[in-house]
């Protein structure tokens, strides 16, 4: 039986890039499917279904989302009852023995619906991607006010924000991971639901943790690492960036701006869970 599924979602990226992240997922003797799930204009990089018996690939011939794409292939895990899910984002690498200890962990504590391990940059550098979930100001403040006057204030607050004060060193249970790499128990997806597919690209990880941490821990686990080499397009890119707004517009439609009882509960719990005071 499969142990593990996994998904890539494709568009139009170099294919030695995503070889890098194929390959980390495939370095393993447990049995394990990939799913490539491409929303190119294209299927130039059908080719890259050929390389191993374990790939299956999916054009779309459509740009579906980020969400919308990775649903196809979590609906197929759910329907052949595979017990565990990965959600890849194309820009990952890791070495041998990653999925396994994942795996032995999720194993051992079926309390746990979701979990990402310690993300670094390829220089070695830590990301801050265990966060709180996020008010207006945390995702648009620190976007366009992060220079002048308010760049002190914009640090103080990321500090708080990606819970930097922790050193990211303990297994930690966090409402909004990254979505990078999100390693789900597909039995919780079941439960709490797949990606909510109004999200173009953007919120859908903020948005399924802290559904799925309504009912199941959601997992920093920092005694595995994995390479992320993220390119925050957002900041590089306008027609991205307009997409990143809108979609966060819908998001706080969704869960409300200023007034989220369940952001100020979770945002408080993980704050006295980990003995952080916030200043007075």
């Amino acid at each position: 039986m499969t142990q593990i599924n996994a998904s890539i979602v494709l568009y139009h990226n170099k294919k030695e890039q995503i070889l890098k992240t194929i390959n980390s997922f495939l370095n393993t003797s447990m049995s394990v499917r990939l799913y490539l799930i491409d929303n190119s204009s294209n299927d130039n990089l059908k080719e890259l279904s050929t390389i191993d018996r374990r790939i299956e690939y999916i054009f779309n011939n459509a740009n579906l989302g980020y969400g919308s794409a990775h649903n196809i292939a979590m609906r197929k895990s759910i329907a052949d009852s595979v017990p565990y899910h990965l959600v890849l984002n194309p820009d990952i690498y890791f070495e041998q023995g990653v999925l396994e200890t994942i795996h032995t962990y999720m194993e051992q504590n079926p309390d746990v619906g979701q979990l990402m391990p310690k993300v670094l940059y390829p220089d070695g550098k830590l990301q801050y991607l265990c966060k709180l979930l996020p008010t207006p100001f945390d995702l648009f403040g620190r976007r366009f006010f992060n220079f002048g006057p308010f760049k002190k204030y914009i640090e103080k607050r990321n500090y708080t924000y990606e819970l930097r004060f922790t050193g990211y060193t303990k297994v930690m249970n966090v409402p909004y991971l990254s979505g990078c790499f999100m390693f789900f128990r597909t039995k919780a997806l079941q439960e709490v639901g797949l990606f909510d597919e109004r999200f173009f690209m953007y919120p859908e990880d903020i948005d399924i943790t802290r559904r799925m941490h309504r009912q199941y821990k959601t997992i920093y686990y920092p005694k595995i690492f994995i390479i992320h080499n993220h390119g925050a397009e957002s900041y590089k890119n306008i027609k991205i960036l307009k997409i990143h707004i809108l979609n966060m517009i819908k998001y706080f439609n969704k869960w409300g701006w200023y007034f989220d009882k369940e952001r100020k509960l979770f945002n408080k719990t993980i704050l006295n869970d980990y003995y952080y005071k916030l200043e007075k």
